[in-house]
């Protein structure tokens, strides 16, 4: 047990008392599961859906790109506000784990539910499709460019090497017709990028940087806004100097995700107000509309969905906090909206459209989470989860061979 504190000092979590207010940090107003950052993760999950309903439906871009000026669609601002979510609360998790027990808790939280729906995709709706489209059966399994064997081995770690099965969506849906190809499930390209974050704040982990030299989180996210700079004002020049950085997705998504991680490393510094949050909101919002959401709206985006998760309805904090369908919903979604197409539920209209993918998907993301999702992270504290002390020191006690 930890020793109280001193008199006249505050605990690490709690508000720090200030001449006539109570100052209260990121950390204290987002303590424990008092917070909707479940719900809010929910809410971007299905904004996700909603925005995805517009070209798979056939329904144009939608109005969102031409607010913001092209900056964003509403799809990409979504993913955006995971990331940032993410950044924060991975990062949490890293200061509480040693880098075994880190990366073994990513790896069960990211991957389990993943190879299911690549499986689900190449073995249950591609075959479906196939024989609804008047295929034999048979020839969908053949040893052919496309084949559903080949999706799972190109897709596996991650690293999206193929969208299509046997061109199955290629002529059947709006979207395949618009693109001239079959996209399966066109949503998890994403999941490579949060990934290589993982590995960022595990490389952190490793070296003790989130311990004794948090400085650096906030360096390397500066360094990060530069070049999202950069990017915006001379790309050439910028990708002449790194080809790699020629990523739009890279720059963004890994900067979004280090700004959660900064306020993680400082969220018992960073003040948590109502002039802040609501001030962080209107200018977010004003990014949104006239330009620089990509740089100073991000760094305010990211604080405003921190100050909504603690100024939210106390009612909905309980979203999220057992089982989140988060991620469930994301993964499924697009396949989800591919295969209603497909029968024709396009046909009823952009908002029945995306309402039935998004209730078969919440239905999808349910069994998803009980059945492989909570059963994976129940191994946390299994094997590797014990921890990197635990098994150097059974080397050292010859309980593991060497």
């Amino acid at each position: 047990m930890t020793a109280p504190p001193a008199a006249g000092r505050s605990a690490p979590h709690s508000p720090r008392h200030i001449v006539g207010e109570t100052r209260v940090s990121i950390a204290g107003a987002l303590a424990g599961h008092r917070n909707s950052l479940g719900v809010i993760r929910l809410v971007l999950a299905s904004a996700v859906i909603f925005a995805h309903a517009y070209p798979l439906g056939g329904f144009g871009a939608g109005p969102w790109l031409t607010y913001t000026n092209n900056q964003v669609s509403l799809g990409s601002l979504a993913v955006l506000g995971f990331f940032a979510i993410s950044g924060y609360l991975i990062t949490k998790s890293g200061l509480n784990a040693d880098v075994l027990q880190y990366l073994w808790r990513r790896v069960l939280r990211i991957f389990p539910a993943f190879w299911v729906v690549l499986l689900i995709g190449a073995f249950v709706v591609g075959p479906l499709v196939w024989v609804a489209n008047g295929q034999p059966l048979a020839n969908y399994f053949s040893r052919v460019p496309g084949n559903p064997f080949a999706y799972v081995m190109a897709n596996w770690d991650l690293s999206i090497g193929a969208y299509g099965v046997r061109d199955v969506f290629a002529a059947t849906t709006p979207y395949g017709n618009e693109v001239g190809g079959s996209v399966l499930n066109g949503s998890i390209w994403t999941l490579i990028y949060e990934w290589n974050c993982y590995l960022i704040i595990g490389a952190a982990v490793a070296l003790g940087v989130l311990r004794r030299a948090r400085v650096l989180i906030p360096v390397v996210t500066a360094v990060m806004l530069v070049v999202q700079a950069l990017y915006q004002t001379d790309r050439g020049a910028l990708v002449a100097l790194a080809p790699i950085l020629a990523d739009r997705e890279l720059i963004n998504l890994t900067l979004t995700f280090m700004l959660g991680a900064t306020l993680a490393v400082y969220s018992q510094r960073v003040v948590f107000s109502n002039v802040l949050g609501v001030g962080a909101g209107a200018l977010t919002l004003a990014t949104l509309h006239f330009g620089g959401f990509l740089t100073i709206g991000l760094v305010a985006g990211t604080y405003f969905i921190m100050y909504l998760a603690a100024r939210l309805p106390r009612r909905l904090q309980w979203i999220g906090t057992k089982n989140d369908y988060s991620y469930g919903v994301y993964i499924y979604g697009f396949l989800v909206q591919q295969t209603v197409a497909f029968f024709g539920g396009h046909r009823l209209g952009y908002l029945p459209f995306a309402l039935i993918a998004l209730i078969i998907s919440l239905g999808l993301a349910w069994l998803s989470w009980h059945i492989v999702e909570k059963r994976a992270m129940a191994l946390k504290s299994w094997g590797p989860g014990r921890g990197l002390d635990y098994w150097l020191e059974a080397v050292r006690a010859g309980r593991v061979k060497r």
